[in-house]
């Protein structure tokens, strides 16, 4: 019997990490005006490794994280649980700054993964961390296509333990419905989210750090940034808000808050997976226009996520996470579509957050020497990772400028300093994402059905015009 999405699906509650893994207790709200030495706003990953890599290479140093609701409420404790190795804009980074300066920062992300768990392990948080890699799978003769492209890409980028695999090999790993080949790298990682963040902040706090929660900054200024309950003045304001950047007065148009949503399903009994495989449990992607991300959870859920609705009017975010009934259905239709055996599998929970889309798709990471004002973000969708190497390279450059550090290899990264335009302003930002994913998911469509090898016209015009 095919199940649908029914009232016994839970909808929002910030997400099922949450519900699993229990919400923090509340920190205090900032009591009025104060100081630091560093002021972080946001207290998601980037906010909190920023506090942690600073606090730990300059333990004198005051530092106060002030979060809108709680460490992790935003994308931190939302998303797929994907620890890996892709960044946003390195393609670019190639074209403006060569080969060479973007393959560095290929591996700096690489290492970043290693790094991520290994020091979770040497702090004591337990974020059911699994390195099985990364697999990413094609299902039509273009998905294929664009994957060998993908593939020959990444090992040009120094990415030499990459592996391309058929559709035998590939049904070893996981038996994706019609799977006809994959490629697969060991530079990821299963975690997750909540738990990270939450053990994240437990430590950050230990070594002490202040943690202001429900305490929304309303706007940063050199050298400040106010809030409701007073302003905290320090020589250094790091801006660590991703997809919550349009909340703060005047970046409206700085980054776009893309949606994004998950399921994830009951537990699947073990009769089911053996119709699965999936036994090294790795990260799970595939070659649409409109992609789809999963992981099979450390209690044998599968998690998996997708576009949705990819923006709200005027830059607006979700409330708690709640997302629409036609999303959780499009989502179990991909889940059924890769695994027809979990058709009659129930749906525990849905899911929606915000990550941050720059306007040339880039994440950057800056520190204005003469403003104080640092930054760090854009890392549309591959946050997890991305955000420990911002916070490390953040890092560097205040300690180079406050003349506590020289220049490091992270502080020479080609995503350093680097600037972009802002988003165009309404209506033509939300006409232009609705109609950007709407082609990408019509290209998906009639390459499902055309069975042709090459990427549908379609697609590669919306990609030309998103200047992705």
């Amino acid at each position: 019997m095919r199940s649908t999405p029914t009232s016994r699906t839970t909808n929002g509650g910030i997400s099922f990490w949450y519900a699993d893994h229990g919400t923090p207790g509340p920190r205090e709200p900032l009591p009025g005006d104060t100081t630091a030495d560093v002021c972080v706003v946001g207290g998601g990953y980037t906010g909190l490794w920023t506090a942690y890599y600073l606090k730990k290479a300059a333990p004198h140093l005051d530092i106060t994280v002030l979060e809108a609701a709680f460490c992790g409420y935003g994308a931190s404790g939302r998303n797929g649980g994907w620890l890996y190795n892709g960044i946003a804009g390195r393609d670019r980074y190639a074209r403006l700054h060569g080969r060479e300066a973007a393959t560095r920062l290929q591996h700096a992300m690489n290492d970043t993964v290693t790094e991520v768990v290994d020091t979770a392990a040497a702090e004591g948080i337990d974020a059911d961390i699994h390195r099985g890699g990364v697999l990413e799978v094609a299902y039509t003769p273009a998905q294929l296509t664009r994957l060998r492209a993908f593939h020959a890409a990444e090992t040009a980028f120094g990415e030499k333990d990459r592996v391309l695999l058929g559709a035998r090999d590939t049904a070893a790993r996981v038996k994706v419905a019609g799977a006809v080949g994959s490629t697969w790298t060991p530079h990821g990682a299963r975690l997750h989210p909540a738990k990270l963040v939450t053990g994240l902040a437990d430590t950050v706090e230990a070594l002490g750090v202040t943690i202001h929660e429900s305490t929304p900054v309303t706007e940063i200024a050199p050298r400040r940034a106010r809030t409701p309950y007073g302003t905290v003045r320090a020589p250094y304001v790091l801006r660590c808000t991703e997809g919550f950047t349009p909340n703060l007065k005047g970046q409206k148009r700085s980054w776009l808050p893309m949606n994004s949503s998950m399921i994830v399903t009951d537990p699947v009994p073990a009769h089911l997976w053996e119709t699965i495989g999936w036994d090294g449990r790795e990260n799970l992607g595939d070659m649409a226009h409109a992609y789809m991300y999963a992981q099979r959870t450390a209690d044998d859920r599968i998690a998996l996520g997708g576009r949705g609705v990819p923006y709200r009017f005027g830059s607006r975010t979700d409330n708690d996470g709640r997302t629409q009934p036609a999303t959780v259905a499009a989502l179990r239709a991909v889940l059924t579509r890769f695994f027809p055996t979990l058709a009659g599998t129930g749906i525990a929970h849905a899911w929606s957050g915000v990550l941050g889309v720059p306007r040339d798709w880039c994440a950057t990471v800056t520190l204005d020497r003469s403003t104080g004002l640092g930054w760090a973000g854009g890392y549309v969708g591959s946050g997890v990772a991305t955000a420990n190497l911002a916070a490390r390279t953040l890092r560097d450059l205040l300690l180079q400028d406050s003349g506590q550090g020289a220049a490091t290899a992270l502080t020479t990264l080609p995503w350093v300093g680097h600037r972009v335009r802002k988003w165009e302003p309404e209506p033509f930002r939300w006409l232009g994402v609705q109609t950007l994913y709407a082609a990408y998911r019509e290209a998906d469509r009639r390459e499902l059905t055309a069975r042709t090898a090459t990427t549908h016209p379609i697609a590669t015009l919306a990609n030309r015009i998103a200047g992705r």
